[in-house]
């Protein structure tokens, strides 16, 4: 027991020598390639002037602002589409899931279409669809149509009473949300699947509601199997987000991509985009894997 416990702990030194090795071989071989082009590498040109107009801001921005400035615009943007994203996708996946499995022919089959379509066309091409042929077809801002009361339709986007929803951030985040919540559903409806039928027929032994049923018994030890899949879309989504530039949304990889354009420090930028990215799947690992592990039966 002991050999093999040093043997293991002995390949996983290894295989981190290696692996920093690796990339210290890549970093040198960067360093001196960007030297031949005589390119300096740094992030001094964050400090300088932007220069260009970001059409969606949730805080104060000018073009005479800083990239830095810019780039922190952007990334509040993807925020802000990824935890909507979340909420919404999560709420379409647990519905569509249960009504899934649901006995009623039409909610089953309907949810089936829904499933298919959306899963099995590329995401790209929905968010064309939403953007194009839905929200720039709605009437120009003098003829917007009303939705009952609670707000206005117009090619301006959705404009509720307290704040109005562009139609490129409106066509994003529509597009995540029902196109991860495909995949959400068909996680849920397994997870439900895998419940034992025993725990089903004890609950209705009870005299328990199917809608009880779902809700206090079996939804609540589906979790254990739907939560580690269901953290691979919430990553899946948070990273399909950078799409945002095909219909002009200007979420933190479009702004980069514009500062790359501008500066041509392509090292640096890419290397801020992994920065981010990376620190906002592992930030939504760490939550979704505390709650995974808050879910599962504890011993005593």
């Amino acid at each position: 027991m002991t050999n093999n416990r040093f043997w293991q702990i002995t390949a996983q030194l290894i295989a981190v020598f290696l692996a920093a090795v690796v990339v210290t071989l890549l970093w040198g071989n960067l360093n001196r390639n960007l030297q031949q082009l005589g390119i300096q590498l740094g992030f001094d040109f964050l400090q300088q002037q932007a220069s260009f107009d970001i059409g969606e801001t949730l805080i104060a921005y000018k073009p005479t602002d800083t990239y830095s400035r810019a780039l922190w615009v952007g990334l509040i943007n993807s925020l802000r589409v990824a935890l909507l994203g979340i909420f919404l996708t999560t709420i379409v996946g647990i519905s569509a899931g249960i009504a899934r499995l649901s006995d009623n022919w039409l909610v089953r089959n309907i949810t089936v279409l829904y499933i298919e379509i959306f899963r099995n066309t590329p995401l790209l091409l929905q968010l064309l669809f939403w953007y194009f042929a839905v929200f720039l077809s709605f009437p120009a801002s003098e003829n917007k149509v009303s939705l009952w009361g609670l707000g206005y339709l117009s090619q301006n986007g959705l404009e509720l009473p307290w704040f109005t929803l562009s139609p490129e951030f409106s066509a994003l985040l529509l597009g995540l949300t029902f196109y991860t919540g495909a995949f959400i559903a068909e996680i849920v409806r397994g997870g439900i699947q895998s419940v034992s039928k025993g725990q089903w027929e004890a609950a209705r032994s009870l005299g328990l509601k199917p809608g009880l049923v779902m809700r206090l018994v079996i939804f609540p030890q589906a979790l254990r199997v739907i939560i580690p899949p269901l953290t691979s879309q919430y990553l899946n989504l948070t990273k399909n987000s950078s799409l945002a530039i095909a219909i002009g949304y200007p979420d933190v990889y479009f702004v980069a991509s514009t500062s790359f354009n501008q500066t041509g420090r392509a090292v640096e930028i890419m290397l801020l985009i992994m920065l981010t990215y990376l620190t906002l799947s592992l930030t939504i690992s760490l939550i979704m894997n505390l709650f995974n592990h808050a879910v599962q039966i504890q011993e005593r």
